[in-house]
């Protein structure tokens, strides 16, 4: 009886510790699981993780040169801050000595200041379109661009007109220099000077004219006829001005300057004469200012030639010569041979035009 109870009491034990141990198991094999899940993970993270002594994930020669780049932009910004302030400072002081310096020549905005324009009026007569080819008509143009150009340089400015504009010319210089319809201080006309100019008040200047100037007269209108014609019409200006009843005249030349070739000279040099006689005063000085070197221009009273006046002729020839389309024969324009033009190949008429002030 003893035995019997005893193992009927402890089988209800035993029966209840396999229930517990039955519904406990699963939950143990779960955590487990999970255990084992998280060491797996992080065992996964460990052998992702760089190992000492390896580099980074490897990147392209381009993002590497980007990265570089960045910082040395970053090292150098205090260095680009400091250039800057360094540059403003030399700027200003820059301004500052333009401002103290004296009109040299090379200020021109100083000299700008000084100018007194001239009353007296200068035209280009360009009706003689039809008498020229084409190549003529461009260098006759290129004569135009040096007058304007020195014009708005002239500490005494004239009266600039350019008359009788069409034909040839006009196209060219559309097609060649579209900057001419904003030229300043200059009047270009299509019609003719006798149109819009008193006929006591003109003066043509011609080589061919037995009238020889003293003084200009700055009320006058003086003319210049713009012709290349290499000697083909000569004496047409002389001819339609007295036919016209028109005053005519020609430059001192020969009361101060003997030349190896004849006295006519490029419209240009004409131009330019005047300017520097209107600021001078002095028609010899103006002649060996601007006639250019290969003239072979001497004093008229020394036909050998001082040492100063060469020098004079030299520095002329040297700084104002222009291109041998400015030295071709014309009735106011340069009549020197054939070989004196092919010896001549400088131009200088672009380089005046880029320089003048606006």
């Amino acid at each position: 009886m003893s035995s019997n109870s005893s193992v009927t009491s402890w089988t209800p034990v035993f029966q209840k510790h396999q229930i517990m141990s039955s519904e406990t198991l699963p939950a143990f094999v779960e955590t487990s699981n999970v255990e084992r899940t998280q060491d797996l993970s992080e065992d996964q993270e460990e052998s992702q993780k760089p190992r000492s002594g390896e580099g980074l994930e490897p990147i392209s020669k381009r993002q590497m040169k980007k990265l570089i780049k960045q910082k040395q932009w970053e090292e150098q910004r205090e260095l680009r801050k400091q250039k800057r302030k360094e540059k403003r400072k030399r700027k200003q002081l820059e301004r500052h000595c333009q401002q103290d310096s004296n009109s040299d020549g090379n200020d021109r905005k100083r000299i700008r200041r000084d100018v007194v324009h001239s009353t007296l009026r200068l035209v280009i007569d360009c009706s003689f379109d039809s008498l020229m080819v084409l190549k003529d008509i461009k260098k006759l143009h290129k004569q135009i661009q040096r007058c304007y150009a020195e014009n708005r340089r002239a500490l005494h400015p004239v009266q600039f007109y350019l008359t009788s504009h069409g034909g040839q010319l006009k196209k060219n210089m559309d097609e060649n220099d579209k900057g001419w319809v904003n030229w300043k201080d200059i009047y270009i006309k299509p019609d003719h000077y006798s149109e819009f100019i008193k006929k006591e008040d003109l003066i043509y200047l011609t080589s061919d004219s037995p009238n020889v100037l003293k003084e200009l007269d700055e009320s006058k209108a003086y003319v210049i006829g713009g012709l290349v014609d290499h000697n083909h019409h000569k004496g047409l200006t002389y001819k339609q001005a007295s036919e016209h009843g028109i005053d005519h005249a020609q430059l001192p030349l020969g009361n101060f300057v003997k030349m190896n070739s004849r006295k006519v000279l490029a419209v240009n040099h004409v131009f330019e004469i005047i300017l520097e006689y209107l600021e001078t005063r002095d028609w010899q000085e103006a002649f060996f200012t601007i006639l250019p070197q290969r003239k072979g221009a001497v004093p008229t009273d020394n036909a050998c030639g001082s040492s100063s006046h060469n020098k004079k002729s030299a520095r002329a020839g040297g700084g104002l010569d222009s291109d041998s389309s400015e030295e071709e024969n014309s009735r106011n324009e340069l009549d020197s041979p054939r070989e004196e033009e092919n010896r001549d190949k400088e131009n200088s008429t672009e380089s005046a035009m880029n320089s003048i002030p606006h």
